[in-house]
């Protein structure tokens, strides 16, 4: 089998390169889809979702008016609305799971978590799926208190209201991967809902391309002072925790301490932040999550999927996790009058052009090989995906303390190419698959070498 693939890889090196022209570098269907957003009903969205005075996970799962469970109905049935004008194009279900109390923890005593997931079908058969999340719940100053108003305008109020606007952008035109718009419940008592949707992925047999999770996507004013709309922070784990011994000591001589696969999914809505919204700047933040705390991508990380967190750069810890009151002049709590609603809807933007491109893309190019150890020009070498069409692929390099890709080169349908005058030692790889209309995978790190030749 090595023999064979040694002979494809030389054969696709050898071999006249005819010119072959690039897709096209830009999609105006994505400048249609940030124009399409719309600050008004995520306002809207927000104000509903505030109105119902308290989402605490253990908060009143009867009222029609007040508590988690009118809040997750509404939900529900705005997922299904959308749907409706889409002809049934999304799958509206809930995915409901016991928790089973321990007075030692955040859920005290047994409490249904539900997570309300609309799943818009690929329009081609297969498994790759695109997740945004947001989150139901809310708390005050005790996560355990479901009784204290808890409005979670920003937190997390604005990030559920993106997924809902997402979803009524995007369900207006069809992909090639199923896109999944999640709210999830359970975040403040320990991240349950995302651990709830991430076993069933696994489960499954989801093929999960990334993970795109919004928490707090709607303060500009923050407890720095600082008060500035054109920024946002992704966060992103370095390397997968579920990595293999084997893949742990192969970094250490080829490198890619910074080019796991959530890192590039970063570096990926980064791109196309930069390239579309330049009014707009994405912040990468070089850590799973704000220092010593957790968001909702993280149980999808801790099973090896992909997925950042999508966040405001600026933060008010007057306006997070705080019974509303003022004390000594300082006004507390997470209320609507906190939030800009035409960030958020930038924001919400930023998601809906990721998952259209990706879902838009061809899947990843398999076992990304490369060489090139005291030659004068790197090799690399790949395998086509199983599915999807591909017009071609894009090899990117980057100094090795480069946080983004610099260079690239579309070297068209081929399985292997050899980037004449590049030491190995000098720069760090990866490549992408690019389908007929420019749309691009999240570039891929080499995972192997190719065997040199005696």
């Amino acid at each position: 089998m090595k023999h064979l693939f040694n002979q494809l890889v030389q054969l696709a090196l050898v071999l006249p390169l005819f010119a072959q022209q690039a897709p096209p570098a830009a999609d105006n269907r994505l400048y249609a889809i940030i124009e399409a957003v719309s600050a008004d009903r995520i306002e809207h969205d927000i104000r509903t979702l505030a109105a119902f005075g308290t989402r605490n996970t253990l908060s009143d799962t009867v009222s029609d008016t007040r508590g988690i469970g009118a809040a997750r109905r509404w939900i529900k049935q705005e997922f299904q609305r959308i749907s409706k004008k889409c002809n049934g194009c999304l799958a509206v279900m809930e995915q409901r799971t016991l928790v089973k109390g321990d007075p030692n923890t955040r859920i005290q005593q047994d409490t249904w978590v539900v997570n309300i997931i609309a799943i818009q079908k690929s329009s081609v058969p297969g498994n790759r799926y695109i997740l945004m999340n947001g989150d139901i719940d809310s708390r005050a100053s005790v996560s355990t208190d479901g009784q204290t108003d808890a409005p979670g305008a920003n937190d997390n109020a604005s990030g559920m209201a993106g997924v809902l606007e997402a979803a009524r952008v995007l369900s207006q035109y069809k992909f090639k991967a199923n896109i999944v718009y999640a709210g999830l419940s359970g975040e403040e008592q320990g991240l349950f809902g995302g651990k709830h949707l991430a076993q069933k992925a696994r489960k499954e047999g989801w093929d999960i391309v990334g993970v795109l999770n919004n928490d707090m996507i709607g303060n500009i004013e923050g407890i720095d002072g600082v008060i500035a709309n054109n920024s946002f922070r992704i966060f992103s784990e370095p390397t997968p925790v579920t990595e293999t011994e084997e893949a742990r000591r192969r970094r250490r001589f080829y490198g890619g301490e910074v080019d796991g696969v959530s890192r590039q999914l970063a570096r990926y809505v980064a791109r196309l932040t930069d390239q579309y919204m330049t009014n707009l700047e994405p912040i990468m933040i070089y850590r799973l999550d704000r220092f010593g705390r957790g968001g909702h991508h993280r149980p999808f990380n801790d099973l090896g999927f992909a997925g950042i967190r999508i966040m405001e750069t600026h933060e008010n810890y007057h306006r997070q996790h705080q019974d509303i009151r003022e004390e000594n002049g300082i006004k507390y709590g997470d209320v609507v009058e906190g939030v800009n609603f035409a960030y958020a809807a930038k924001l919400t933007a930023v998601n809906a052009i990721t998952l259209a491109s990706l879902a838009w893309a061809p899947p990843p190019p398999k076992e990304v090989k490369i060489g090139g150890a005291v030659q004068p020009h790197t090799t690399l070498a790949w395998g086509s995906p199983k599915s999807g069409e591909v017009a071609g692929y894009k090899i990117y390099w980057r100094d090795t303390t480069a946080p983004q890709w610099q260079h690239s080169r579309f070297v068209g349908k081929v399985n292997g190419f050899t980037l004449k005058g590049l030491v190995i030692d000098n720069f760090l790889f990866g490549v992408a698959a690019v389908g007929p209309d420019g749309h691009e995978s999240v570039v891929v790190f080499p995972s192997g070498l190719i065997p040199r030749q005696r």
